[in-house]
């Protein structure tokens, strides 16, 4: 059985299934498509700190030592993944990127093709990520700014950014911390739409408490938090024309630079078609129309939750259930 992912629904799925009593590189191998040794903690910015705070951030029964209150940062993320890596005994096969599964006729077999070539196998379960790929707005291929315009996934903080007006697009969590870091160096426009852009949750303050508000950026800018920073909070962007941005008030105006924090997809291009348009995977806990064929840490494919640490843990203890029942 192969489980694609070494993130922290990958190692959930091999905690559960050690405790069941099977064993890593024998009865279970775990594979991921980054460098050696890298996951995708690696590669976010430094002064980043998680929503999850750090005594909700258990894999595999393991917790984060220190202030369970705390926001932990992405490095302490992956120096703890790394240790429940170890504990549970599992040696990653770095560099191999799933491309393909497929059942085998009407048998219980899997072909699982990758870039390394095709293996067979009975049992796959995809944990790449629910937050894999970044995600842009559709409008963004027709700004041009003299800064510079990534997504929050290639920021690395404000050294980055040239000097001037920098508008961070997406007031979610991710948002609104880039927003706060840059006002220090920055004239900041913080683009706001009534829910998270990535998620679909509730704007959250970054102090933690929850604030939902039809309006968005208007609950936003009532915050006195953004004024003190001197962050200007606007109302959704819409479309770009050249170096200009239009808001969905008709607002426009001409940043050097723009922050994407518009959120991620989920790397699951690589899954069958049957499964991808399927409707209903919401609630089967991380299982599929294909037998053996098994998702964790996504929210389509599993519980409401299944990208946080919790909720990863509850499917993968279904998972590893469905596997051992299996004929």
């Amino acid at each position: 059985m192969i489980i694609v992912g070494s993130g922290h629904a990958g190692l959930s799925v091999a905690a559960e299934l050690s405790r069941s009593g099977l064993q890593p590189q024998r009865d279970f191998a775990v594979i991921d498509s980054n460098p050696d040794g890298q996951r995708s903690w690696a590669f976010r910015w430094s002064s980043m700190e998680l929503l999850t705070e750090a005594g909700r951030s258990t894999v595999a029964g393991q917790h984060l030592t220190g202030d369970p209150y705390r926001r932990p940062s992405p490095r302490e993320i992956e120096q703890h993944l790394l240790d429940v890596e170890l504990s549970l005994g599992v040696t990653t096969m770095w560099g191999i990127r799933a491309t393909g599964v497929e059942r085998l006729g009407d048998g219980s077999t899997l072909l699982l093709s990758t870039n390394e070539g095709p293996v067979q196998t009975r049992n796959v379960v995809c944990a790449t990520g629910a937050a894999a790929r970044p995600r842009t707005p559709g409008w963004a291929v027709g700004a041009a700014v003299p800064g510079i315009m990534v997504h929050s996934a290639d920021y690395r903080g404000p050294g980055q950014v040239p000097r001037g007006d920098v508008l961070v697009v997406g007031a979610g969590h991710s948002g609104q911390q880039i927003a706060r870091e840059l006002s220090s160096t920055h004239r900041v426009t913080l683009s706001s739409r009534p829910t998270d852009a990535s998620a679909g949750r509730p704007i959250r303050r970054l102090v933690g408490r929850r604030r939902t508000d039809a309006r968005g950026a208007v609950a936003l800018s009532l915050d006195p938090e953004w004024a003190q920073l001197g962050i200007d909070v606007v109302s959704a962007a819409v479309a770009a024309d050249g170096a200009h941005i239009v808001f969905d008030d008709g607002r426009r105006i001409a940043p050097q630079s723009i922050i994407f924090a518009t959120g991620y997809r989920p790397a699951d291009g690589w899954l069958p078609r049957r499964v991808l348009d399927a409707t209903s995977g919401r609630g089967k806990r991380g299982t599929t129309g294909v037998p053996g064929l098994f998702v964790v840490g996504m929210p389509t494919y599993g519980s409401r939750d299944a990208d946080t640490f919790a909720g990863a843990r509850r499917d993968a203890i279904s998972i590893a259930r469905h596997i051992m029942k299996r004929p």
